[in-house]
């Protein structure tokens, strides 16, 4: 059987979250042949050990960058329908089968979207409420707004190559920009990844202006422009760095709340200084009326 779908995985230090992203892929249901590309992207760790020991094609792609890895995978890859995901991300039983059910007429690229796994409050709110206005402006519109790499999908014959000069959202805000020149791209709200949100795990702050704001936009438009790497790729963030920055988050915490206390009680101490202090009477009381 030829083969249909080819699943491109890029991977740089994973061997903690792989094995369970490719055991969810095993667990898929589909008719088509099915191939799993691992495209290890300079590990330092046992990653490619990891996808061969579940079976998948382990690519090596030296030039660090997701998508050099992307890029390199796609261009390898056997299948009429190629699928880009992650490393750290879960699927539905029915995932695949839907993503190529959608490949009807002019279509070239099936697009949905992610949900955060052990997410911190705020990224439980705000991404699904940005999918949802995602899907409504797709309903209104026919027109899609924003792509993920870790769960989109297009046909091979209109690959139209990923720009591997952008180090962050080249695989996805340009990469959009590329595939519309090519043809329709649909969005299937309801066919959602699960994926990590251990990017997130350093605080909301931090996750709007140092990941979104510094190495997401600022990066595609700096480089962009320079049509070159200006703007280095944002730092891995891997299990062992969730713990660690989970530590320093609960010791920060801490101090801060003990900073505070201490606020408190100096600021009382020096207002209970300052009350006046109320008049002393010696003698006895007269009536002065």
């Amino acid at each position: 059987m030829p083969v249909r779908l080819s699943v491109v995985i890029p991977a740089y230090d994973e061997a903690g979250s792989l094995g369970a992203t490719l055991a969810s892929l095993a667990e898929q249901q589909t008719a088509s042949e099915v191939e799993v590309i691992v495209v290890d992207n300079a590990s330092t760790d046992a990653t490619a050990a990891v996808a061969a020991r579940y079976g998948a094609r382990v690519l090596v792609e030296p030039r660090r960058g997701v998508c050099a890895a992307r890029q390199c995978g796609t261009l390898a890859a056997r299948g009429e329908i190629v699928v880009s995901t992650d490393a750290d991300t879960r699927f539905l039983p029915g995932w695949l089968q839907r993503i190529e059910d959608g490949f009807v007429d002019d279509v070239v690229a099936v697009a949905g979207p992610c949900r955060y796994a052990d997410a911190p409050w705020w990224a439980r709110i705000f991404p699904p409420l940005y999918f949802a206005a995602l899907a409504a402006r797709y309903r209104l519109t026919g027109r899609v707004g924003y792509i993920t790499a870790t769960n989109v999908a297009f046909r091979r014959a209109d690959f139209p190559g990923y720009d591997t000069s952008l180090t962050q959202g080249g695989d996805e805000v340009d990469f959009l920009r590329r595939l519309r020149r090519r043809g329709r791209v649909v969005w299937d709200a309801g066919n959602p990844v699960s994926t990590s949100s251990r990017r997130m795990n350093q605080g909301l702050v931090h996750t709007v202006v140092v990941s979104y704001g510094y190495h997401y936009a600022l990066n595609l438009a700096v480089n962009r422009v320079a049509a070159r790497p200006l703007l280095g790729a944002a730092p891995a963030i891997r299990e062992q760095d969730t713990a660690r920055i989970q530590r320093r988050r609960r010791r920060w915490r801490v101090g801060t709340a003990a900073a505070i206390g201490a606020l408190v009680l100096v600021r009382r101490h020096a207002s209970r200084r300052r009350a006046p202090s109320a008049p002393r009477i010696t003698g006895p009381l007269r009536d002065v009326r």
